[in-house]
Formats: structure tokens, C-alpha cells, sequence
């Protein structure tokens, strides 16, 4: 009895299932808008994302300019960002915004679609164009609606795609740092170039104080391998470079390393004032 009962459940379900699927596939094959858009609606409320999309995709053309066709758009821009369909997502919520800029679903729209970008954002090595939307449309989201729900969460991902832009541009200073001392000493002085403009452009990124070391690190390399005619101005630029790092992190974690470093520039500035009282 228990098993016929199964039995019977399991058909009831797969019948359902069947006629919603007949249902489905009859209402997209044919012309009438009105049916899709109940169909679409019900499917979208019910969750399944990905046949709506279908349909709405069919019938939001026809929708512009009438009254419900803000609902659609904005249905149809957050049926592709439920189904993970993010450049599409990003760029409908972008279609939805310019046509319905004063939508109650404005700032929901502003953020799905800035957030669409993020998730697009690739890691910090490769091209960044993804990234640098993303930070566009976060910034104005949140300068547009700071009272928004979302306004937390948009920060953290402002804050977050930040970084990774500071850390690509860092990782380009770090390399320069490390060919210098490996192969050509030119190469420090991109470094000192590179990490010059990036203290300057982040004074507040969690790299700082590495970029400061490094440039401790380039300038010592170019100081001790220098041609005698410029040597003592670079000895100078290195213990500044080193005072520098001391001034905005006293406890900085590199000071047993910088210190070593700076030993011998020390060392050959003391040379050279010696040299010069002598010669007075």
C-alpha cells in the first residue's frame, strides 16, 4: 500500500512537471506578448530565472514606453544577473537606469549592476577593465544613495577592488625592484620611478610600507654601484629613502633589513665628509 501510494506521488509530480514544461514551450513558441508576460512573471516569482529570461527577452522590446514595461526591464535585467549571466546583467541594469532613472528599483538596479562588474573584476595581474566600471558605478552608487541597504556592502567592494588595482601597480614596482638587483641597474631606476608614483598616488594602501622598503632597497642599489661623479647625491637619496620609511612606520616590520642595508651607505657617506674637512 505505502508503496503504491510512492508510486502514485512520483507520477502526480512528473505529470505536473510535464504540463508545466507543455505549458512553457507552447506559451514561447507563440505571438501572444500578454501570455508571456504572466508566464514570465510567474516563472520569475516562482524562481526559475532562466525560463523567464526566455521570455522576457522576447517581449521586452515591446514593453518600452507602456506601463508595465519598467517592472519587465527591471525583471528582465535581474534575470540575468540570477542566472549568473553577469556582463548581460550589468549592462540591462545599465538600460533599465537611463529609461527609468527615478524607478522606486533605482538604487537596487544601480547596485546589481555595479556588483555585476565586481563579480566580472578578473584577479589583479591581467587586464583591468572590468575593474575599473566596477569602481565607477560603486563610487556613484555610493555617492548617489548612501542611505541605501546596500550602501555597506558596496563599500567593502569599492574598498576591496581598490586594492587589487594598488596591487597590480605595486607588483610592477616590486619587479622593476628585483631585476635592478638581479640584472640591470636601470632597472631601479624605473623602480624608484614606479614606487615614487605609487607612494604618491596611494599615500593609504596596505602596501605602503612595503613600497617605502623597496625604494630604500633600489636607491642603496643604485648609490652602491654608482659612478663616482653622481655616488654621493644617490648615498643621500638612500638615506632619505631610508629616514622616510621610519618616519611614517617607526615600528616598521623591514627595520632589521633596511637597517642592513643601510650600513654601508652610511659607511661611504662618512667617507666622504671626512674627505671633505680634510680638504678644508
Amino acid at each position: 500500500m505505502f508503496f503504491r501510494i510512492k508510486n502514485l506521488f512520483y507520477l502526480l509530480i512528473i505529470s505536473i512537471t510535464l504540463n508545466a514544461c507543455g505549458e512553457y514551450q507552447k506559451v514561447l513558441k507563440k505571438p501572444n506578448t500578454k501570455a508571456k508576460y504572466e508566464l514570465a512573471e510567474k516563472l520569475y516569482n516562482e524562481g526559475d530565472f532562466k525560463k523567464a529570461n526566455r521570455l522576457l527577452e522576447q517581449i521586452a522590446p515591446g514593453y518600452v514606453g507602456k506601463p508595465q514595461g519598467e517592472r519587465v526591464m527591471f525583471f528582465f535585467a535581474n534575470s540575468y544577473y540570477e542566472i549568473e549571466d553577469y556582463n548581460f546583467a550589468g549592462y540591462q541594469f545599465e538600460r533599465f537606469l537611463k529609461s527609468y532613472p527615478k524607478s522606486d528599483k533605482a538604487s537596487e538596479a544601480a547596485f546589481l549592476g555595479a556588483k555585476s562588474y565586481y563579480i566580472l573584476s578578473p584577479r589583479y595581474s591581467v587586464d583591468q577593465t572590468d575593474t575599473d566600471k566596477a569602481l565607477t558605478k560603486l563610487q556613484l552608487f555610493i555617492n548617489l544613495y548612501p542611505e541605501s541597504e546596500y550602501f555597506a556592502e558596496a563599500n567593502i567592494m569599492a574598498k576591496e577592488l581598490t586594492t587589487k588595482k594598488e596591487k597590480k601597480t605595486f607588483e610592477v614596482a616590486k619587479q622593476f625592484t628585483k631585476l635592478g638587483k638581479s640584472y640591470i641597474l636601470d632597472y631601479s631606476v624605473s623602480a624608484i620611478a614606479a614606487l615614487d608614483n605609487f607612494i604618491s598616488d596611494n599615500p593609504g594602501s596596505i602596501y605602503h610600507e612595503e613600497a617605502l622598503y623597496l625604494k630604500i632597497e633600489a636607491t642603496t642599489n643604485i648609490a652602491l654601484n654608482s659612478t663616482e661623479n653622481r655616488k654621493k647625491e644617490r648615498l643621500e637619496a638612500a638615506k632619505m629613502a631610508y629616514n622616510n620609511l621610519f618616519k611614517y612606520f617607526p615600528e616598521t616590520k623591514y627595520a632589521e633589513d633596511a637597517n642592513d642595508l643601510i650600513e654601508e651607505v652610511v659607511e661611504q657617506l662618512n667617507n666622504y665628509s671626512e674627505q671633505e674637512n680634510l680638504s678644508k
